[in-house]
Order: structure tokens, then C-alpha cells, then sequence
């Protein structure tokens, strides 16, 4: 989480980003543009500076390099254009995994994706998946639906959740409400347009040389380290994954390998390998760490803990708190120097946007380890029950606040002590913090699956770690001079 941003909705971002689902994958026959028009190029250069800041920035060097190289190479086969400077291909900052393209030829991935991948052929398969949604014209066919149905993002989707139903008002405020800050803006497609965007990837897989059974194993990855997060976090919630925004990858994995039948292309294993070796993984400094239930963010200084039994998701612009008792996340927001005013502030932004009366309690003031914090608590009913959404904000400093923002059954507050937790953190506490690389080895005739395992950087699950990373199974057999996936410091 950048705690510089103020947090903000881009609907028109999620209008026009791609998603994937659907289970099934006909032959593609919808007919494909033969150039990117001036119309498009326009609307994509404008969306394009938001949506490269609201996922943390773009990567720049040799590893951003190879990926934009790739990723044009994909995209000239889907007949858009066939220049390859008519793309631009951007590697985000982002720990989350993700991807999508936008019209005007922009095709994005996330730095944590990349790094689930195994090879070159994955990662051509991800971004034509992605291009092919452009290609096809799918965002102009569902914008006009976009105007009829709430878009919905995954961390709305986990903080309504158990709590709250979906189709009660105050569940649709949360959701939309906490999506603000949230880098997983989508607009679902259909079926059909799914199943046309998986149909054609393939096809690019193959006309570019690649193994186009690429895309069947890149999808059982992401299906792999879906169900790991949801594991990790003892939950069966979705989580903020391409997994989660590009649904049931699981389900499509048997009938993405049909597409490819027996064909075969370059794969370009150990190329791949050693051009992403020494991608961050995982949180970054600049958005703070999120382990377990502690975040600590080194360049502000500040640390909290969410309670016994929930778990953090970290965003570029909010952390998302989650647990069966309540749902919440930590972000900040403009600042005047006036916490009443800021406590004011958020929830009348989350009433405004959803058009729902919201009526905080009066606000209470109180002192959280030598911060100066304010809070208040405005009570919904929600169907035949009532839920009570709270903020708990802190003063930083003259020109900085961050706020907690929470929802709970009326009554019930899982949240008090972490609101109490929030700290600032020494000196030498932020100084020893520091981000995860991926490192790629070469096994050794000693090495095994768990040797190898307690080289990663995790005290928890390091071998399904290990395994989701390399594409492993508990039965695979290592070879000695295989290339494999390392998380260290």
C-alpha cells in the first residue's frame, strides 16, 4: 500500500480492462479489426498515466525490457497492427497477480504474476489472453452494460463477504466503497467473450512459435496459488488475484490443453528464467509489508495488527483486513490538518457514492500510543439485521492521516485491538525490514524438493510455496542442472 495516495474510483478503468472466465472455449470467429484507430489510441494514452499509478508504477530496466518485448511479439499476431511499436507493454510494481489490456493498444502485467510464470510461452499466452479481449472489441460491447450494473472489485467482494448480502444496500455500499483504493477494477465479459479471448490467445500462442500448451499450464499456476492464498489465510474467500478477477481458472485448464491439441512451439524455459531473476517479490518497501496479521510500512514508520484469525491483503492504495467476524481496510486520504474534519470526510464519501444515508455517532477523540487518533461509528440496517460501519483515523503528522475502515455485525467490534495496535516503528524496526527477490538456481544432484524448500524466504508453507512457484507437484522429480524458482531476501 502507497500510503502517499489518496485513494480514488476508476470506473472508467474498469469499464475498459479485461477479465477472463467461462469454462469452455469455442472457436474464435468474431471478426478482428486490421488497426488501432486514432479514437482508440486517444482513450487508451488518457487512461493510461491512472492506470499505471492506481497498480504502483511501472518497472523500468532489463526485466521490464524483455517483457514489453514478448508481449509485442503477442500482440502483432492478433492483427491490431503489425508494427510493434503500435503497443505499449507495461511490467507494473505490483505484488498482485494481474493482468489486462485497455483499447490503443496498452498491455499490462504485474511484476508478482511474471514471477508465477515458468517460461517464456506463459507469459505470451497471459498477454495475448489479455490482447485478445481488445481485439475483439469486448470492452465496447459491455460498456453499454457497464452503465446498468455496479462494477464490483475483489477487495469489495472479500469485504462484504460473510457479513453482509450481496444484493442488500448496505452490502452493495461496502463493496463499491471499499473498492476505492482497490487495484482490481474489473468489468466481467461473458461467457462467450471469454471463452473467444482464451480461443484466440492459443491461436497467438501458435502463430508466434510458442508452445500454445502454454496456456493450460499457465492457467493450472494461477488455480495452484489461488487455492494456496486461500489456504494461507484459512479462509474460502476469493483473494486479490488474477485467479479471482479472471474466475475458475481450474475449470479451464483441460479444455485450454484441447485447444492446443499435440502441437508443440519454444517454450524458451531458461531464457525466461534468468530475465526475470531479481524481480521483487511480493510487497515492496514503498507499499509496506503485509505478513500474516502484521503490517509495517518502513518508509512511514507506522506498524498495526489485525486480530486473532483474520488475515491482511496488500494493495498499492489499501490494505484489506478480513475475517468472518467483520471486514475492514487500512488506507489514507486527503488531509487539512483537522481529524474531525477527515473522520467527516470518509464517510460522507462512502455515503455519496453510493447514495445511501449514512448518520456517524458523535466523534470521540483518544490518544493510541502517543498518536493523536479520533473515531466514530454510524449504524445500517442491512436487510432484517444492522451492521455498524466505523472509522478510526490517526493524525501522522500536520499534513498526513490514515484511517482504518471497518464493518461489523451492530454490536460487535473485533477491531478494538487493532485499532489500539497502530505504532510508529523505530528507526532501527523500519531499517530491518526488506522486500523478497525471486532468485533462480540450479538444482543439484543433493538438492530435493524440501531441500530446496527451506531455502525460500517464508517460515510458512515453504514447500507448497516452493511448488506453486515452479509449477512443481509433491511427486515431481528433479533433475540436476534444472533451473528452478527461489524466494530470498
Amino acid at each position: 500500500m502507497n500510503l502517499r495516495r489518496t485513494t480514488r474510483y476508476l470506473l472508467g478503468a474498469a469499464i475498459i480492462m479485461g477479465t477472463v472466465s467461462g469454462s469452455s472455449l469455442p472457436a474464435a470467429t468474431a471478426p478482428v479489426p486490421t488497426s488501432i484507430s486514432a479514437k482508440d489510441k486517444a482513450e487508451g494514452a488518457k487512461a493510461n498515466p491512472q492506470l499505471v499509478a492506481e497498480y504502483g508504477g511501472a518497472l523500468t530496466g532489463p526485466q521490464a525490457d524483455y517483457v514489453a518485448t514478448i508481449g509485442k511479439k503477442i500482440a502483432v499476431q492478433s492483427g491490431l497492427s503489425n508494427s510493434s511499436s503500435d503497443f505499449t507493454v507495461t511490467l507494473l510494481d505490483s505484488s498482485i497477480n494481474n493482468a489486462f489490456a485497455i483499447p490503443g493498444g496498452y498491455i499490462y502485467t504485474t511484476r508478482q504474476l511474471v514471477a508465477l510464470m515458468n517460461n517464456e510461452a506463459e507469459l505470451g499466452g497471459v498477454l495475448g489472453h489479455e490482447t485478445a479481449h481488445v481485439a475483439l472489441r469486448h470492452s465496447a460491447q459491455r460498456q453499454s452494460a457497464a452503465t446498468k450494473n455496479q462494477v464490483i472489485g475483489v477487495i469489495g467482494a472479500i469485504l462484504s463477504g460473510v457479513v453482509l448480502g450481496g444484493s442488500s444496500k448496505i452490502g452493495q455500499l461496502l463493496q463499491s466503497g471499499f473498492m476505492q483504493g482497490s487495484q482490481l477494477l474489473t468489468l466481467k465479459f461473458s461467457r462467450k467473450q471469454e471463452s473467444e479471448a482464451d480461443s484466440y490467445g492459443v491461436q497467438y500462442l501458435r502463430k508466434a512459435g510458442y508452445d500454445p500448451r502454454a496456456m493450460s499450464t499457465v492457467l493450472q499456476s494461477l488455480a495452484n496459488q489461488n487455492a494456496l492464498d486461500a489456504k494461507l489465510m484459512g479462509t474460502s474467500d476469493q483473494v486479490p488475484a488474477w485467479a479471482s478477477t479472471h474466475p475458475d481458472p481450474a475449470s479451464r485448464v483441460r479444455t485450454a490443453a484441447s485447444l492446443a491439441g499435440t502441437a508443440t512451439g519454444v517454450t524458451n524455459r531458461d531464457t525466461f528464467l534468468a530475465r526475470i531473476a531479481g524481480l521483487t517479490y511480493g510487497d515492496s518497501a514503498a507499499q509496506g509489508y503485509a505478513e500474516g496479521r502484521s503490517f509495517k510500512h518502513p518508509i512511514e514508520r507506522l506498524a498495526f495488527d489485525a486480530p486473532v484469525g483474520f488475515y491482511l491483503v496488500n494493495g498499492t492504495q489499501a490494505v484489506a483486513i478480513g475475517g468472518t467476524s467483520g471486514k475492514g481496510q487500512f488506507t489514507t486520504a486527503a488531509f487539512n490538518g483537522n481529524l474531525d474534519a477527515y473522520v467527516t470526510a470518509q464517510f460522507a464519501a462512502l455515503a455519496q457514492s453510493n447514495q445511501t444515508q449514512l448518520t456517524p455517532s458523535a466523534i470521540q477523540h483518544t490518544t493510541v500510543n502517543g498518536i493523536p487518533a479520533a473515531y466514530a461509528t454510524a449504524r445500517v440496517a442491512n436487510g432484517t439485521s444492522q451492521v455498524d460501519v466505523a472509522v478510526f483515523a490517526y493524525q501522522w503528522s500536520t499534513s498526513q492521516a490514515y484511517h482504518f475502515l471497518t464493518i461489523t455485525q451492530a454490536g460487535q467490534n473485533p477491531f478494538d485491538a487493532m485499532f489500539g495496535s497502530m505504532r510508529r516503528l523505530s528507526v532501527a524496526e523500519a531499517a530491518a525490514l526488506k522486500p523478497r527477490k525471486l532468485a533462480v538456481v540450479t538444482v543439484n544432484r543433493s538438492d530435493t524438493l524440501q531441500s530446496l524448500a527451506g531455502r525460500m524466504a517464508y517460515t510458512d508453507a515453504p514447500l507448497d510455496r516452493f511448488l506453486v512457484l515452479n509449477g512443481l507437484t509433491s511427486t515431481s522429480r528433479l533433475v540436476p542442472g534444472q533451473k528452478v524458482k527461489l524466494v530470498t531476501y
